[in-house]
């Protein structure tokens, strides 16, 4: 997948869209996001877990191609009361069920989860699968009307999601550790509880999410570790007047899920 160079600096477009309303971007995002995970070994990836596509509650994060016919990277953020639990109650909830009760108070609010980060190598070390997503989608939950958004992530992940706010949450597992031995991995909670003032984001990152909520739409250079990309950020989502967060909340349920630790669901940000 060639990338688009403009003054020797990639050049990107940064979106955001509701996942039922794109099935043709979904898929790509899906595609794109299996090819990583092979790269790395990763191969019990199935269908299963891609229900997400179908999710009203579902949202969607994507680096693509100005002409919209490759995509680099993605992430998503999914609202507690959806068609599916939140990735990290299934993931975690055969190990801890107070993730339930945990999830549900916050719900009660208008509460989400951001998950499903990736990029491709092509792209890699400008930032895309790291900080420049995850501040869309801190910045893209306050159109949905969220007031908290949690997340489950891998070691290298958890400074930069505390760096725009998140928290580790400590009452879940051990203090908000889980290890998944089939996978060899440790993953930890993190709950973003002030989605609004972002007051524990640290400057740099609450000055870009205000930027950004306040520009949904431009261009902007974008650095990071001396490396410069340029991103063509359309992050105002469409058809929100189809969306009823109050109706979503209200099918919002305390779920138990009692199955066994499915590795294919693990959604890390």
């Amino acid at each position: 997948m060639e990338i688009q160079f403009n003054n020797g600096n990639p050049v990107v477009r940064l979106r955001a869209f509701r996942a039922i309303d794109d099935p043709r971007s979904c898929e790509l995002f899906v595609e794109g996001h299996r090819r990583v995970l092979t790269s790395i070994g990763v191969d019990k990836v199935t269908s299963s877990n891609n229900d997400w596509i179908n999710n009203p509650a579902a949202f969607v994060m994507i680096v693509e191609s100005l002409d919209r016919q490759h995509i680099y990277g993605g992430a998503r953020i999914h609202v507690s009361g959806g068609s599916k639990p939140l990735p990290i109650e299934q993931a975690t909830g055969a190990l801890d069920d107070s993730i339930y009760d945990l999830v549900w108070n916050y719900a009660q609010k208008g509460t989400g989860e951001g998950c499903g980060l990736w990029n491709s190598r092509e792209i890699a070390g400008y930032g895309i699968g790291s900080i420049f997503l995850t501040r869309v989608g801190v910045a893209m939950s306050t159109q949905i009307g969220l007031g908290s958004l949690f997340g489950l992530c891998a070691p290298y992940t958890v400074k930069m999601a505390q760096s725009v706010g998140y928290e580790i949450e400590e009452s879940i597992g051990n203090k908000g550790t889980f290890y998944y031995p089939k996978l060899d991995l440790v993953a930890t909670v993190l709950i973003l509880r002030d989605l609004k003032d972002l007051s524990t984001a640290d400057e740099e990152n609450r000055e870009a999410i205000f930027a950004l909520r306040k520009n949904l739409q431009g261009v902007r250079i974008e650095e990071l570790r001396n490396k410069k990309i340029e991103i063509h950020y359309d992050i105002e989502i469409p058809n929100m007047n189809k969306w009823d967060l109050h109706a979503t909340i209200a099918n919002a349920k305390k779920v138990l899920i009692t199955c066994d630790i499915d590795e294919r669901k693990i959604n890390l940000l």
